[in-house]
């Protein structure tokens, strides 16, 4: 406990960063990283489960307290026959510098059932999370909520009084991408490559990483149009090959009115599209991805490519046909638009990468790939010699 009293400060829009809507609960508020009316126009789970999970999304504020409680009411997926996930981390900066990590116990509970697709939800009790022994000099403390674990805000505590952290001043990074992007298997918050890059990049982060949903959906355009940003980027293909959704015939025009959409908004704002990283299964083999169980007893879930190679002729899609057909169209797009830049996934992570750090499951990096995908990410795109997000300065 303190030396002094605990200070109750509601939680409210001021004091949350990254998320696009916070929804009233019957215990707190819950972050949502699409907006209410775009929710409206989803109808599958997986976008649904992907969207409520508060990757980027931090709690910051101004305080001199050198204790704060943090109370969450946390949803924990359980797979059928596999071994419990680890809980989600939650990250603590001080002056944007690491100074702790916990985690939520307890918490609600959704069982899932891979083979049939049965979630059975489960109700669990409110965690507290405590941070002991920060300096007691004026600064900013964020608390970066775990990256993919469904997190309700229920009460923020301190030892001191809070007030909301001032505008920073630094330009506003909007990306959206896939379940890599959202952060799978990446050690923490701060850690998900995107969050990486946008500290090398001195940026704040909005990040539509959406798991298994980075499907060119409209509703999702229209949101980042709405979006007030500076920086814009784009990381397009691998969910497509995964639900095998449309064919090349498809792909193109949707890429077009996506983008299109964007610059309805941003019409001037730097703008990357990144192509897919290297995954060896679907380079030349389409869709969809399918679950593979072989090793789901040792704790390893793994992927495997259920499509044909011969029926790229056919329009399916791969990950060599999506890099060909994007830098087709960013390149065409170019010529009427000097904003608008393209980068390969695989100057990310490409085949030397593989044969170093190769992907566990065949599909999603480790935490070791996400930050050599921050470091390359930040490299190229805020190189001040001519990188796509670099700062002009007058």
């Amino acid at each position: 406990m303190p030396s002094t009293p605990w200070i109750t400060t509601p939680i409210t829009a001021a004091l949350v960063r990254g998320a696009l809507d916070l929804e009233r609960t019957p215990r707190g508020l819950l972050p949502h990283r699409l907006p209410a009316w775009a929710r409206a126009r989803n109808t599958d789970g997986q976008l649904a489960m992907a969207e409520c999970q508060p990757s980027g999304v931090r709690v910051v504020f101004r305080t001199r307290a050198t204790a704060v409680e943090l109370d969450t009411l946390p949803t924990k997926r359980i797979y059928v026959g596999a071994p419990q996930r680890p809980d989600g981390r939650y990250d603590l900066l001080v002056d944007g510098r690491p100074a702790g990590r916990a985690v939520a116990n307890g918490g609600n509970t959704v069982t899932i059932d891979l083979s049939t697709g049965k979630a059975e939800p489960g109700s669990g009790p409110v965690a507290t999370l405590r941070f002991t022994g920060l300096p007691d000099d004026d600064k900013t403390v964020e608390i970066w909520l775990p990256h993919n674990e469904t997190t309700e805000l229920v009460a923020l505590r301190t030892d001191a009084p809070v007030e909301p952290d001032a505008a920073s001043g630094r330009r506003t990074w909007l990306h959206h991408g896939s379940s890599i992007s959202h952060g799978s298997d990446a050690a923490s918050p701060t850690t998900t490559w995107p969050a990486l890059a946008a500290a090398r990049g001195g940026v704040e982060l909005i990040n539509l990483g959406l798991a298994g949903s980075a499907l060119l959906d409209p509703f999702v355009a229209r949101t980042m149009r709405d979006t007030p940003a500076d920086l814009i980027s784009v990381k397009i293909g691998i969910n497509l090959v995964n639900a095998d959704l449309m064919r090349l015939r498809a792909f193109g025009p949707a890429v077009h009115g996506f983008l299109d959409t964007l610059r309805d908004g941003h019409p001037t704002a730097p703008l990357l599209v990144v192509s897919p990283i290297l995954c060896p299964m679907h380079e030349d083999t389409p869709g969809p991805t399918a679950f593979d169980f072989s090793r789901v007893d040792e704790g390893q879930l793994l992927f495997t490519a259920a499509g044909d190679p011969a029926e790229r002729a056919e329009g399916k899609l791969t990950l060599g046909v999506i890099r060909g057909e994007l830098e087709r169209i960013v390149s065409q797009r170019a010529a009427d638009d000097p904003n608008l830049y393209h980068l390969d996934g695989r100057d990310l992570y490409g085949e030397a990468d593989h044969g170093e750090l190769p992907l566990p499951d065949g599909l999603h990096p480790d935490a070791a790939t996400h930050r050599r995908m921050g470091e390359r990410f930040a490299a190229h795109a805020f190189a001040s010699d001519g990188g796509p997000f670099a700062e002009v300065r007058g």
